[in-house]
C-alpha cells in the first residue's frame, strides 16, 4: 500500500507542512505512522482528499473574482483561469504562459491570434485543455 510522509503531501497538494498537520489535527485528513513511526497519509486517502478538496475549491471559485470570466459551458472539463505571464511571437507562431495557480500552462497558437485576444502580461485568461491523449507516470519502487 502506498503512503505519504506528510511533506510529500505538501508538495503534491502545493500547501506547507503546517496545513498538512492542521488538516489532520481537524480530523479533515486521516494519518497513521510508517514501521520507522513516521507520520503519514495512505495514497487511497489522500486521493479522496485531493478530490474533495478540488469540488470545495471549484465551489468557492465559482463565487470568488478568479472564477472562469467567459461564463460560458463547455465540454472540455480541464479549464484553468490564470494570469498570462508571458508571450514569445514570431511571423507566424506565438508561445503563450499562463500561470494558473501552481501551474504552468503553455500554448503555442498563431501569432495573430494572440494579437485578435490581445494576449500580453498581466491579462486574465482561461488555459482550456482538451486531449486526446493523456500519459499516466508513477514512479517505480515501495513507498
Amino acid at each position: 500500500m502506498t503512503h505519504f510522509r506528510f511533506s510529500e503531501v505538501a508538495r503534491l497538494l502545493g500547501v506547507s507542512d503546517d496545513t498538512v498537520r492542521r488538516w489532520v489535527r481537524a480530523g479533515q485528513l486521516e494519518a497513521g505512522e510508517d514501521t520507522a513511526g513516521r507520520k503519514v497519509v495512505d495514497g487511497a486517502e489522500l486521493a479522496a482528499f485531493a478530490r474533495r478538496q478540488a469540488v470545495k475549491s471549484s465551489e468557492e471559485d465559482r463565487t470568488a473574482e478568479s472564477a472562469d470570466p467567459t461564463e460560458i459551458g463547455r465540454s472540455a472539463r480541464n479549464r484553468f483561469v490564470g494570469l498570462v505571464t508571458d508571450v514569445v511571437a514570431d511571423g507566424v507562431m506565438a508561445q503563450v504562459e499562463v500561470q494558473c495557480g501552481p501551474h504552468r500552462v503553455v500554448s503555442l497558437m498563431s501569432a495573430e491570434a494572440v494579437r485578435e485576444l490581445g494576449l500580453k502580461p498581466g491579462e486574465l485568461a482561461v488555459t482550456v485543455v482538451k486531449a486526446t491523449q493523456v500519459i499516466v507516470e508513477t514512479p517505480r519502487g515501495d513507498r
